[in-house]
């Protein structure tokens, strides 16, 4: 995709002439959509971004918040690799793992926990098996070979996904405030070395790959942009980067991932306000005959820039080669420009703020989202009961994590497919305080962005935050991966604008600021485009390691904590009978509510209502020798989907009701065999566990 013209006269205008052949493949790659985020940047002051924990926000490589009450810091990000999981979905999903993994490294951060948000088209089309396949085996295959745990996500099945799915993850990591290394050059004089794999021709042009719609014949043609994996390298990468943080080695540090070593070098001098000078020639190379442009883009994977004091380089290279990885000392710092020479020939001299911030913004037409007609099925309830509980949105993911290594690390206090995943924090217990518990939650709904933007957007920061809260945790900060089709499309961007504003009202009401993201267009195909695709990750704390599990115990009273709701706007069971409704306000009143009940003395599991409603919340309930009988008024009670509430189970139903601040209902109780049975408007299902466990064996049984 070449320098568009408005872009290279304002590139002439700087530099006063023509751009070499090199300059114009770096502006072009670094004023991309990915990079630059032209379309999106306008809208993203809609988010909150501070509070009294946030050490570092938006803008580095990953966001810093301290753990209140410890000397703990806790680092957040999130990145999507979309476009290279359609063409290559193995290696396009397995280097979005490296890459966000990576910007961990960059913080002096060591990585421990992986949450992966996923979305295919249909799952009854042999193409999305085949995507779900590849993607979770890349997931799979990188992070297990790491040793960082994926711990939680979610997957979705969407028509508007067929022609371009999207691949979201998002990580944590540990540091400390003496131990914090950012992406901001420090000093002229100073050396900047590469440190990792050999830079081979991969992944090149992969920014400006990423920021246009996926052609027809991308799975052939634009295979070379998609990088390729090695995780036994960065595996050595993320021990080395340990060492040079345990020495004090490092002054700035920004991983190769977007526009190469472009991308990470021009980045990291800008933020300090300085220059560079880079000899090209000096990059170790795995593949002969590169050229300065080829050098200079390359998305090669598992490399890390590193700003280091020239008495360090030596002690640098020395960890590097114990790590048996490869290290250039490629230039240095300087108060001047970014220049890049290859074999004699100057082929970059541009400013470093211009390149990394110089983009201009899009001013882009806008159309408001319309509204779904209301059109509700009448579904015999055993029907509709079925055909929810089997449908491969709210069906078991076992099949996906159960091919991740979740518990490596010691840190994993709930394995996935609880509501929120639970990491132990060991530092401050072993440090003489008290036990610390981070929750973790990663996800969206496209059924509800899709049915209103700004609604489905704005429950999506409520579910997140009832998923903490009903492991008993606060909300300690969220990130976001915004993903959307074609701006240039007026309908399309006033869904995008719509999603962006309602999660930022979300997070607001629910206080998560927002810290850091990834912003992806251009998600748009011969299929159409993605319908707005808002994922959150949300991290939150809780003081002591004893949350309740969602799994019901058989031996107390079912509580509704936010009452019931009728609304069935986004719905899975409409999308099994083709029905359609606005996606109803939402009511984010009752969160500190369900936090309450799952920190109640008297109460025995969780479980918050999300996809599928109440439905398969309580199927989710049973176990083999624990079910539920619960009374319900309506089909509309039974399959809303609305956000915020939670079912708990009680030994004391008066008790909790004086604990929580909202409304309380009472559902029935739970039973010693075994036995969902459920009474609606004077009719009645019953399923016993196997039958529940069979049902929702979808992706299992097709997949296997």
């Amino acid at each position: 995709m070449p320098l568009a013209e408005s872009d290279r006269r304002l590139v002439e205008a700087e530099l006063g002439r023509d751009p070499t052949r090199a300059e114009a493949a770096l502006f072009e790659n670094l004023w991309s959509e990915h990079c630059a985020y032209r379309s999106s940047r306008p809208l993203l002051s809609a988010f909150t971004t501070d509070s009294d924990d946030v050490v570092v926000g938006p803008g580095d490589d990953a966001a810093v918040v301290s753990v209140p009450g410890t000397d703990q810091l806790v680092t957040f990000g999130v990145e999507s690799h979309n476009h290279p999981s359609y063409v290559d979905p193995y290696d396009g999903a397995a280097t979005g793992v490296g890459g966000i993994v990576r910007d961990t490294l960059s913080m002096g951060a060591y990585p421990i926990a992986l949450a992966d948000a996923l979305y295919f088209g249909g799952f009854d089309r042999d193409h999305s098996r085949y995507l779900l396949d590849g993607v979770v085996e890349g997931i799979s295959d990188y992070g297990n070979a790491i040793g960082v745990p994926t711990v939680t996500g979610s997957t979705q099945f969407h028509d508007g996904y067929e022609g371009n799915p999207l691949v979201n993850v998002a990580c944590v990591g540990l540091v400390t405030e003496d131990r914090l290394v950012t992406a901001a050059a420090k000093e002229p004089g100073n050396k900047l070395m590469l440190v990792g794999n050999a830079t081979g021709r991969d992944g090149l042009g992969g920014a400006s790959f990423a920021s246009e719609d996926l052609a027809e014949d991308a799975e052939t043609e634009d295979r070379p942009a998609v990088q390729v994996g090695d995780p036994y390298t960065e595996k050595l990468l993320v021990e080395a980067n340990e060492a040079l943080v345990d020495e004090d080695l490092l002054q700035a540090a920004r991983d190769l991932g977007a526009a190469g070593l472009g991308g990470a070098s021009s980045e990291l001098v800008a933020l300090g306000g300085l220059g560079a000078r880079i000899d090209l020639a000096k990059v170790h190379q795995r593949e002969p005959n590169m050229n300065a442009l080829e050098i200079l883009l390359a998305e090669s994977q598992e490399r890390m820039c590193y700003e280091v004091r020239p008495a360090d380089v030596e002690r640098v290279r020395e960890i590097a080669e114990r790590f048996d990885l490869g290290c250039s000392v490629i230039g240095e710092v300087t108060d001047g420009n970014y220049v890049c020479e290859f074999e004699g020939e100057t082929v970059v001299d541009a400013p470093a703020e211009f390149l990394a911030d110089g983009a201009p913004m899009n001013d882009l037409e806008r159309e408001e989202p319309s509204e779904p007609e209301t059109d509700l099925p009448d579904a015999d309830l055993t029907e509709a009961f079925d055909a929810v509980l089997s449908s491969p949105n709210t069906a078991s993911k076992r099949w996906v994590y159960r091919q991740y290594d979740h518990e490596v690390g010691n840190r994993t206090l709930r394995r996935p497919g609880d509501d929120a995943a639970e990491l132990a924090l060991h530092e401050v217990a072993e440090a003489g305080g008290e036990e610390t518990a981070l929750a973790f939650s990663a996800g969206t709904n496209p059924n509800w962005a899709d049915a209103s933007p700004y609604r489905g957007a704005y429950a999506t920061a409520v579910e997140n935050a009832t998923n903490l809260a009903a492991v008993g945790a606060e909300p300690l900060a969220a990130v976001d991966c915004l993903n959307g089709g074609n701006p240039e499309k007026p309908d399309v961007y006033g869904g995008f604008a719509a999603a962006v504003d309602g999660l930022a009202d979300g997070c607001r009401a629910v206080d998560a600021p927002v810290v850091g993201g990834n912003v992806s267009l251009y998600n748009d195909s011969n299929a159409g485009p993605v319908p707005p695709t808002p994922t959150l990750a949300m991290l939150g704390v809780r003081q002591d390691y004893d949350a309740p599990g969602m799994a019901a115990a058989g031996e107390g009273d079912l509580m509704l904590v936010g009452g019931h709701d009728e609304t069935l706007g986004g719905s899975e069971y409409l999308a099994q009978f083709d029905g359609s409704a606005p996606f109803p306000d939402v009511d984010d009143s009752s969160v500190d509510a369900v936090r309450a009940a799952a920190t109640h003395d008297a109460t025995l599991a969780v479980h918050d209502v999300s996809d599928g409603g109440l439905a398969v919340t309580l199927a989710e309930m049973v176990g083999e020798d624990a079910g539920v009988e619960v009374a319900v008024p309506s089909v509309g009670a039974l399959f809303s989907e609305a956000p915020g509430r939670a079912v708990v189970e009680t030994t004391d139903a008066d008790a909790l009701r004086d604990a929580v601040d909202a409304p309380v209902v009472d559902l029935g109780e739970t039973t010693g065999d075994g036995v969902l049975s459920l009474a609606v408007a004077g009719e009645s299902v019953d399923y016993d566990f196997e039958a529940i466990v069979d049902a929702r064996r979808v992706l299992e049984r097709e997949l296997d």
